[in-house]
C-alpha cells in the first residue's frame, strides 16, 4: 500500500517554536512554561520566577493544594483553558514519580508530562490481515480537537490508573466496547510527544494497542464525546491519517499500526516515526 509523500502528524509531533521556561517541582525540571506567562506568574508568593525557569516553592504536602489555588486563579483570569475537574498526576518525566496531583487542563499551561492510552480497531480481510480501520470522529462540543478524526479508543490516563486500565475505561465509554471485547487487544508502541498546542505543550507518552474486531461489531458511543464512526479501508485511512483531519495522537498512533504490520513499505517514515518510539506498551 503506497503512502502520502507528506505526514502531517509527524512534522507536527515535535514542533516547539514558542519560548518556554524550565518548570521545577522538588528540585526536578517537570514542565515548562510560556515565557510570556512569566509576569503573570511572578505574582504568586508560592512560585520563585527567574531567567532560568519557574520553581514551586513549598514542601511536598502543600503541593497539591498551592497547584489547585494557582491553576483556579489562572483559569479564572482565561489563561488556563479547557478546564475538566479532572485529576491528573504530575509526574517526574525521568522516573514516573507523582509529585503532586493537578487539574487535567493544566497541564499543557505547565507543560508537563502526561500519559495516553489508545487502541486501532482494525477488522480482517479474507487473508486474516487488517483490511479496513476504525475510525472516530470526535464530538463538535470537545475543549479539544473538536470534530477531528480520533481512534477507536483514546483518553488521557487519570490519576490512580495505569494506561491498560484508561483503555479498558475508556473502550466503554468511547465505543461501548467491555472487558471480554478487548481480550484480542496487542501491545503496540509506546510513543513520545512535545508540541505546541494552544493550551501550552502537549509532552505525551502515547501507549498503542491493537484491537481486532470481528465483522459486523459495531462501536457504539456511550458519553457524547463521539460524533460518530466509520470503518474504513486501508487506503482511505491512510489517507484521512495523513492530513490535519486527524489529531496528531490519532494519526501517529494509526501510522505505527500501518508500519508495524508491514502495511506501509516506507522507509523514509520508519526512519521519521522512529525517534518517536520510545517502547513498547503492556
Amino acid at each position: 500500500m503506497s503512502s502520502p509523500a507528506a505526514w502531517y502528524a509527524l512534522a507536527a509531533a515535535t514542533r516547539t517554536e514558542r519560548p518556554r521556561l524550565p518548570f521545577s517541582v522538588g528540585g526536578r525540571v517537570v514542565g515548562s512554561v510560556a515565557a510570556g506567562e512569566a509576569g503573570v506568574l511572578a505574582g504568586f508568593a508560592e512560585l520563585e520566577v527567574g531567567a532560568d525557569g519557574v520553581r514551586l516553592a513549598v514542601p511536598a504536602d502543600e503541593r497539591d493544594a498551592t497547584l489547585a489555588r494557582i491553576n483556579t486563579t489562572l483559569r479564572d483570569a482565561g489563561r488556563l483553558l479547557g478546564w475538566r475537574d479532572e485529576l491528573f498526576p504530575l509526574y517526574d518525566p525521568d522516573t514516573l514519580a507523582v509529585l503532586a496531583r493537578f487539574e487535567r487542563a493544566a497541564a499543557r499551561y505547565w507543560g508537563t508530562l502526561t500519559l495516553g492510552a489508545h487502541a486501532t480497531g482494525w477488522v480482517a480481510g479474507a487473508d486474516g490481515r487488517p483490511a479496513a480501520l476504525w475510525i472516530a470522529q470526535r464530538s463538535f462540543s470537545k475543549s479539544t480537537d473538536p470534530g477531528l478524526h480520533d481512534n477507536l479508543i483514546g483518553g488521557g490516563v487519570a490519576d490512580g490508573q495505569t494506561p491498560e486500565q484508561t483503555l479498558l475505561r475508556e473502550a466503554w465509554e468511547e465505543a461501548g466496547l467491555r472487558p471480554e471485547d478487548l481480550a484480542p487487544r496487542r501491545p503496540g508502541s509506546v510513543l513520545r510527544t512535545a508540541r505546541d498546542v494552544p493550551e501550552g505543550l502537549q509532552h505525551e507518552l502515547i501507549h498503542c494497542w491493537d484491537l481486532e474486531l470481528p465483522a459486523g461489531r459495531l462501536p457504539q458511543n456511550q458519553d457524547g464525546e463521539v460524533h460518530a464512526f466509520r470503518l474504513l479501508p486501508l487506503e482511505q485511512a491512510l489517507a484521512l491519517a495523513a492530513t490535519a483531519a486527524m489529531t496528531v495522537d490519532a494519526a501517529l498512533v494509526t501510522l505505527d499500526f500501518l508500519l508495524r504490520h508491514g502495511l506501509v513499505a516506507d522507509a523514509a517514515l520508519q526512519a521519521r516515526l522512529a525517534p518517536l518510539r520510545v517502547g513498547m506498551a503492556g
